[in-house]
Parts: structure tokens; C-alpha cells; sequence
């Protein structure tokens, strides 16, 4: 199910992608040979030629001999299944510009992105020798510089607009649902390296750096593990205490495969199960067990461990019901279990509900995009340490960021995250991505001096072959976690 809501996102993310390419393209009169969704090694799963009214199904090309000599080849294309789909399309415009029809439509079979084959552009599909002697008109590499760049930041521009849209649907539809730390009253469990920063378990966060802490924004939490940062929490109920966020948090944080931060959530019984060990000591439905044993259980976090450590054994516990303490005996299972479903954090805190209309929901999308932006550009710098090379991963850490069951909420949530990176990692300059061509492209505008083809080329293999072993790199990381 994760690998299947993962496939899904790339097919959302790359196709606005790549079809920011595509319209920008077809805006300035510049050819489209190809639009792919997933790559096409040897073969495609779908080609359908507009300009011919014809679809292929399962198709690729073979070489056939033209002459005698040993260069006189031509390529023709096969397929396994062939359909007439509609009628042929013209490939020119009235005004003499290139039509949709003129690009073929193609389904690849390997989901680990897409790409636009844009006539008279060195890309990943086309090397310097490729292009004719001569740019036609219809060319990308005839059109003036601002155009081309326009071009090439439109697929960056097409996923973040598509993030924020996506961001404000979530606002539209669900709106934000959120428990308000200063309403969770038994406080908050935090990962170890927040407890060595001075954090106890029970603290309430009130502020951080001066802002009040709140729930409904994700990225205060990145702001709290920053080296120098400074948080306000309420101990006790009682003691306002300052912790100032030591330097070697932040690099201890990274090495997390959870959360930093988690509600308390009390024992409370909320469905009893017949025959089993807390029906047989006459639980109710609404008592909160405070004690297992000698372990005091305020929340599951010490509930759960404290019976695991006497599963099999009898033992006492005390609760609380209806505000009067009473001890009982029990004897929970060998896996630890006792029979009792407990209430969930939405029947113990008391959420807080925005909703917004459908023009509202636009800026709350662009702030929840922008606050996503700036929280992932700055944790980049993490990259450049051991701790996080070491925690580089490829599709399979993607995978895992998707739950087990599809839920609509969480799909759209983390599809907009992916936008995000994904806008933000192809606008860096590295030849082979889109910010490599905008890095020349600027370089011509600024010194109107256009780099040629041919060095584009090599700078295109060099960044292609680079992007090639960070992709290994990154998925070798993931096996390795893996087999571990």
C-alpha cells in the first residue's frame, strides 16, 4: 500500500512537472517530440500518436537497414498491439505553429520520473549531434533566452503551485484539526536528545523564541531543535522554565527515525473485552489506571512498558474512577495484554476546529507551502554532516513516509511535501536538472554569450552521471537500513 500511494504521488507530481514544461513550450511555438510519464528503457507500455489517430500498447523501435553500408540504419517502430483512436490531427496550427498534435503521448514502464522531449534542446533524450546543422524556428534553441528560461522554471513553478493548491484543498475540506499544546494537560513525551537539551517529560510548550508554541504550525518545531533557540515550557502546572537549545541537539535530532515530540496520552479504558484479564478484574469503561504494579503509568508510554514487564504474572493496579482511587488484581497475558481498547486522544483533549471557505483556504495553502519551503530548504544543511549523509535515503524512504492504509488526508499531505522537494531539488544548478539549464541560461542572458551545444552536452553527462550515483547511493542506503 505504501509503494502503491507513492507510485500514485509520482504519477501526480511528475506529470504537472513535466506539463509545465509542455504548456510554456507550446505558449512560445516550440515543438514537443515527446511527453512521458515514467521512463521508457527498451520499451513503452503506451504510445499514442495524435497526428496519426493511433495507439500502441506495448511498443519500441528497431533498427533497419537502409543501405549497405554499416551506418545506413533507420529506426522503426514496433508494437505488440495497435488501435485506431479517433482521427488524425493535424500537426500544424493556423498560424503555422506547432499543434498538440505534432507530440507523440507516452506511458513508460519505469515509475522513477518522466520527462518532455522539447524540439532543439540538449536534454537527457538528445546529445549535440542529434540537432540538425540548422535551428528551425519551431526549435527551443531559436527562441530568445527569457523564453527558454521560462521554459526550464516552469515545471519548478508548476510544483509548487500545485503544492500550494493541494495545501488549500486540505484547508477547504478538512480545514485544521488540532489539539492546542497548552490544552494537553498531562504534557509531552520528547526524544531523548530533547530530554539531554533540558526538556522533562510532562512539560508544556508555551513559546518558542517568543512565539507562542502552536500546534497547527509544523515548521515551530524545526525552529525549536536550532542550535541557540529558546522555548518556554510550563513544568508542573505550576513553574514557567527557559531551556536555551544546546549546539549538538540539532545533529542528534537528525539521527531520529520518529518524532522529536508526542501528546501524553493517559490510560483510560475505553471498550472492555470479555473473558480477558480486565473484564475478570470489573475494569469499567472510563477508568484511568494510574499504577502497574510499583510503575506509576500516567501515560501509554509507561502503561504499555509496565505491563510487558509483568505479562504472565499477577500484579496490582491502581485506578482512578470517577475521582476515587481503587486497587484491583490482574494478571495480564504472556504478550502483555490485558483486553481493553483505550480511549484515543481525540475523546481525552479537546481539539480546536478552523474551518475555511474556498477563498480563504488559497492564503492558508500558500502559508502551509511557504512554511514547508523554508523549513526543508534550511534543513539541507544537514546533508553536509556525517549524521546526515548517513541518513540519505531513495524511494524507499519516501515509501515510508506514507502509512500502511490509504487515507485520503495523509496522501494529499505528504503529495504536497513531495511538491515541495521536488520543486525545490530541480531548481538546483546541477547540469541534468532544471536549475543546471537555468544556471547557462542566466549565464547567457547576463553575458550574451550562449554556451554551445556541444559543451552542454558533456555538462548534461557529467550531471546525469552524478545524479545516476546519488540515485544509487541514496537506495544502496535504504537496502542497507533494511538488511540490518
Amino acid at each position: 500500500m505504501k509503494a502503491l500511494q507513492l507510485i500514485v504521488a509520482l504519477m501526480i507530481l511528475v506529470t504537472i512537472h513535466e506539463f509545465g514544461h509542455y504548456i510554456f513550450a507550446r505558449i512560445f511555438g516550440i515543438k514537443v517530440n515527446r511527453f512521458y510519464l515514467f521512463f521508457n528503457p527498451w520499451f513503452s507500455l503506451l504510445k499514442w500518436y495524435p497526428s496519426e489517430g493511433k495507439l500502441e500498447v506495448i511498443g519500441w523501435t528497431e533498427k533497419v537497414k537502409t543501405g549497405t553500408a554499416d551506418d545506413e540504419y533507420k529506426e522503426e517502430p514496433r508494437a505488440w498491439l495497435t488501435f485506431k483512436v479517433g482521427k488524425p490531427r493535424p500537426t500544424v496550427t493556423k498560424k503555422g505553429r506547432p499543434s498538440w498534435a505534432a507530440t507523440m503521448y507516452g506511458l513508460g514502464w519505469l515509475p522513477l520520473g518522466g520527462y518532455c522531449d522539447i524540439a532543439g534542446m540538449v536534454d537527457e533524450t538528445k546529445s549535440a549531434k542529434d540537432l540538425g546543422s540548422e535551428a528551425q524556428p519551431w526549435e527551443f534553441r531559436s527562441k530568445a533566452a527569457y523564453k527558454r528560461f521560462l521554459v526550464m522554471v516552469a515545471g519548478v513553478l508548476f510544483n509548487f503551485i500545485l503544492a500550494i493548491l493541494i495545501y488549500a484543498g486540505i484547508a477547504w475540506h478538512w480545514g485544521d484539526r488540532n489539539i492546542p499544546y497548552q490544552a494537553a494537560t498531562e504534557g509531552m513525551d520528547f526524544a531523548q536528545p530533547l530530554l539531554d537539551a533540558g526538556f522533562k517529560t510532562g512539560d508544556i510548550l508555551l513559546t518558542i523564541n517568543g512565539e507562542k508554541a502552536d500546534s497547527k504550525n509544523g515548521s515551530q518545531l524545526w525552529d525549536m531543535v536550532q542550535p541557540g533557540a529558546k522555548v518556554e515550557v510550563l513544568r508542573n502546572h505550576t513553574d514557567k522554565v527557559d531551556i536555551i537549545i544546546p549546539d549538538n541537539t540539532l545533529d542528534e535530532v537528525a539521527q531520529l527515525k520518529s518524532g522529536i515530540v508526542g501528546l501524553r496520552i493517559p490510560a483510560i479504558v475505553e471498550q472492555l473485552q470479555g473473558g480477558m484479564p480486565a473484564a475478570k478484574a470489573e475494569l469499567k469503561i472510563g477508568d484511568r489506571i494510574l499504577k502497574v504494579g510499583n510503575d506509576t503509568t500516567p501515560a501509554l508510554t509507561e502503561f504499555f512498558p509496565a505491563l510487558a514487564a509483568n505479562a504472565g504474572h499477577e500484579v496490582p493496579i491502581l485506578i482512578d474512577r470517577g475521582g476515587k482511587e481503587i486497587e484491583k488484581t490482574i494478571t495480564p497475558d504472556e504478550n502483555g495484554k490485558i483486553g481493553i481498547m483505550l480511549r484515543p486522544v481525540s475523546g481525552i483533549y479537546p481539539y480546536e476546529e478552523v474551518k475555511y471557505g474556498l477563498l480563504a483556504s488559497l492564503p492558508r495553502g500558500w502559508e502551509l507551502g511557504t512554511n514547508q519551503l523554508t523549513t526543508y530548504v534550511s534543513s539541507l544543511k544537514l546533508l553536509f554532516t556525517k549524521t546526515g549523509a548517513q541518513s540519505v535515503g531513495g524511494f524507499g524512504t519516501l515509501g515510508n513516509l506514507f502509512p500502511e492504509r490509504w487515507d485520503w488526508y495523509s496522501f494529499w499531505e505528504i503529495t504536497a511535501f513531495l511538491s515541495v522537494i521536488l520543486a525545490f531539488m530541480n531548481i538546483i544548478p546541477i547540469p541534468g536538472l532544471d536549475g543546471g539549464h537555468v544556471l547557462f541560461l542566466l549565464w547567457e542572458i547576463v553575458t550574451r554569450r550562449k554556451p554551445s551545444d556541444k559543451f552542454l552536452e558533456y555538462a548534461n553527462t557529467v550531471g546525469f552521471a552524478f545524479l545516476l550515483l546519488l540515485l544509487v547511493y541514496a537506495n544502496g542506503a535504504d537496502l542497507f537500513r533494511a538488511l540490518q
